[in-house]
C-alpha cells in the first residue's frame, strides 16, 4: 500500500507531504483545484515521462517520493533480478534536475525508468475514464479471465514451450535454406571431388614420375650416349681401360726402381677398379633402358591430369591438392549433416507441438471452467449498479495458431438492453457503462487474488443517487482486502471512505499553490454538505450530510 507521498516543485505544488492509511481513501476538491496535478506527480514517481512544462521553478530540483509497504506482494524476486536491496517499506524517488535530466531510485539504488515503471505497475493501479477504455482490449479481457482461472503458472509454462517451438521453427527454416544452397553447390563440389579421388593423389610421387617420363621420352639418346661412354672406356686402342692398364704397367716398373712411385701405382690401381665398376654399371643401365611407349603414354596422361588439377585449383603441389580434396569431402558431407539436423529439428518441432497443444488445452479448460461464473457475477453486480438488463456472453473460439497466451480467441460480448443485440464491448457500452463494468471486474478479481493499491479517478462521472451509493459500497468492499483511493465529486461515494482528503488552492506570497489536507470529522461534514448544496452550506445540507455519513 501507498503509505506516504512527498512532492516538491511540481506544477502548482510547492511542497506537499502526506501520509495515507489502509482501506478506502477519498479525495475531493473543486474542479481545477489540482487533483490532476496530484495524479501527475504520482505518475512521475511510477515511471511516467517528464513534461518539463509542469516543473514549478525551473531553477530548482523537482523531487517526488512515494513510500510503499510491500511485504505482502511477493516481490523479492523482482528486487533480486534487478539487483536492488529489498525492504518491506520500499521508497520510490524521482528527481528532475534544473539541467533537464531525470533520475530514478528504488531504495536509494539508481534505476532506469523501465525498472521503475515495472515495479510501479505492481504497486498501484490508476483508473480514469480514459484508461477504462482498456477494458475493450483483448489483452485486458484475457487478463481478467486468466486471473479468475488462476492461469498464471500455466501460461508461463506455455510461453516457455512457445519460445522453444519458435526457436526450433526458426532453426528449421535456416537449415532448409542451408540445404537448398548446399544442394546447388554439392553437384559441383562432388564433380571436383570425384576428379581428385580418380587422380589417386596419395599414390603419386611427382618427382619420380617426372624422372621416369624424362627417361622414357629420351630413350634413344640415353642408349646412344651410354654406348658411347662404354666405347670410351673399353676401346682397345684409345679406351680409358686400356690406357689405364698401360699407365699401371709404367708405374709398376718405376715402383720396382723406387718406392717413391708406390702411391701413384696404388692410385692408378684404384682408378682402374672404379673405371671397371663404372663400365659394369653402364652395361647394366644399357640393359634396363628400353623403349616402352605404353608406359610413356600412361605417365604422360598422369602428369597431364595433375597439371590440369594444378591449374584448375591454382596450386603447385600434390599436398595442396590433397588438402583441397579434404575440404571438398567436408563440404559434400555437410549436406548429409544438414539433412540429419533437419530430421532432428523436425522431430523436436513435433514434440514441441504436442507439448504446446497439451498446455494450451489446459489453459482453455481453466478458462472455460470460469466463464459462466464470471458472467453470473458480472451481471449480478451490474444489476446493483443500475444496469438491470446487462447481459454478457464470453466466447472462447479455438485458434489454429499458437498465440502468446494459448490457442483461444476471446470475445466479450455485451448487451445493455432487453431484446438488444450482443456486440463487442467497445461497440455496445457507453463510457459510463464501461466505468461500472470496470469497477465490477476489479471488484470480482479482488476476491480471487491480491491486487495492488487501486486509484479510481472520477470513474463515477455521470452517476448519482442510489447507483453512486452502490458504487461506493463496492469500493468499500474492495478496501477490506486492499488499499483503495477514489477521486470523486459524488457525496454518496465520498461518505464511504475510511479517511478523506481535500485538494484545494490557496494564495501564498502572491503565488497560487495546490495543497492536500486530511479532513477532520467536522471538516468532512462541511465538505460533504458543500458537495451536496454548494459553498453556501444550508442547515438541510448539513443534516443530509450527517445522514449520509451515518
Amino acid at each position: 500500500m501507498l503509505s506516504e507521498l512527498s512532492i516538491k516543485n511540481y506544477a502548482l505544488i510547492d511542497a506537499l507531504q502526506v501520509k495515507f492509511d489502509s482501506g478506502l481513501t477519498i479525495i475531493t476538491g473543486e474542479t481545477g483545484a489540482g487533483k490532476s496535478v496530484l495524479l501527475g506527480g504520482l505518475g512521475l514517481v511510477l515511471g511516467k515521462r517528464v513534461d518539463f512544462s509542469h516543473i514549478n521553478d525551473i531553477n530548482k530540483k523537482c523531487i517526488i517520493e512515494a513510500v510503499f509497504n510491500i511485504d505482502k506482494f511477493n516481490l523479492k524476486s523482482f528486487f533480486e533480478t534487478n539487483d536492488i536491496d529489498f525492504d518491506a517499506q520500499t521508497i520510490l524517488r524521482r528527481e528532475v534536475l534544473p539541467s533537464g535530466k531525470s533520475r530514478a531510485f528504488i531504495n536509494d539504488s539508481p534505476v532506469n525508468l523501465s525498472v521503475l515503471s515495472a515495479l510501479g505497475e505492481q504497486l498501484i493501479d490508476i483508473h480514469s475514464q480514459q484508461q477504462t477504455q482498456e477494458l475493450t482490449s483483448d489483452d485486458f479481457q484475457f487478463q481478467v479471465l486468466d486471473s479468475l482461472a488462476k492461469n498464471y503458472n500455466s501460461i508461463q509454462t506455455y510461453q516457455q514451450s512457445l519460445k522453444l517451438y519458435k526457436s526450433t521453427q526458426k532453426e528449421l527454416v535456416q537449415l532448409n535454406i542451408s540445404k537448398s544452397k548446399s544442394q546447388k553447390d554439392t553437384d559441383y563440389h562432388t564433380f571436383l571431388l570425384d576428379e581428385l579421388i580418380e587422380a589417386n593423389l596419395e599414390s603419386i610421387d611427382l618427382e619420380s614420375l617426372e624422372l621416369e617420363y624424362n627417361s622414357l621420352n629420351n630413350v634413344e639418346l640415353i642408349q646412344s650416349e651410354l654406348a658411347l661412354a662404354n666405347q670410351i672406356i673399353s676401346s682397345e686402342d684409345l679406351g680409358v681401360a686400356s690406357n689405364l692398364l698401360k699407365l699401371k704397367q709404367v708405374f709398376h716398373k718405376l715402383t720396382n726402381i723406387s718406392s717413391a712411385y708406390q702411391s701413384f701405382s696404388e692410385r692408378i690401381q684404384s682408378a682402374s677398379i672404379e673405371i671397371n665398376d663404372i663400365f659394369n654399371e653402364i652395361e647394366f643401365e644399357q640393359s634396363k633402358v628400353d623403349a616402352n611407349p605404353s608406359r610413356l603414354s600412361e605417365i604422360e596422361n598422369i602428369l597431364q591430369k595433375v597439371n590440369n588439377l594444378f591449374s584448375k585449383h591454382s596450386v603447385n603441389s600434390i599436398q595442396e591438392l590433397i588438402g583441397i580434396q579434404s575440404e571438398l569431402e567436408t563440404k559434400v558431407d555437410s549436406l548429409a549433416s544438414i539433412e540429419a539436423s533437419i530430421i532432428l529439428a523436425e522431430y523436436e518441432l513435433k514434440s514441441h507441438v504436442k507439448q504446446l497443444d497439451n498446455e494450451a488445452l489446459t489453459i482453455h479448460k481453466k478458462r472455460k471452467s470460469i466463464v459462466s461464473k464470471l458472467v453470473t457475477q458480472l451481471e449480478a453486480n451490474l444489476y446493483d449498479l443500475g444496469m438491470s438488463n446487462a447481459q454478457f456472453k464470453i466466447k472462447l473460439n479455438p485458434s489454429d495458431s499458437y498465440l502468446d497466451n494459448g490457442k483461444d480467441h476471446l470475445e466479450f460480448l455485451f448487451n445493455a438492453n432487453k431484446g438488444g443485440q450482443f456486440l463487442p464491448l467497445k461497440k455496445a457500452a457507453s463510457g459510463g457503462e464501461l466505468s461500472r463494468i470496470m469497477l465490477t471486474i476489479k471488484y470480482i478479481i479482488s476476491k480471487y487474488q491480491k491486487l495492488p493499491t487501486i486509484m479510481f479517478d472520477e470513474i463515477d462521472t455521470g452517476l448519482s443517487g442510489e447507483i453512486a451509493h452502490k458504487m461506493g459500497d463496492i469500493m468499500n468492499q474492495m478496501s477490506l482486502t486492499m488499499q483503495v483511493f477514489s477521486i470523486t465529486h459524488l457525496p454518496q461515494i465520498a461518505v464511504k471512505g475510511k479517511s478523506h482528503f481535500k485538494v484545494f488552492k490557496k494564495d501564498i506570497n502572491k503565488k497560487t499553490v495546490t495543497s492536500l489536507k486530511k479532513l477532520s470529522k467536522d471538516e468532512r461534514l462541511v465538505e460533504i454538505a458543500q458537495m451536496l448544496g454548494g459553498k453556501q452550506v444550508s442547515e438541510s445540507a448539513m443534516t443530509h450530510a450527517q445522514q449520509l455519513l451515518n
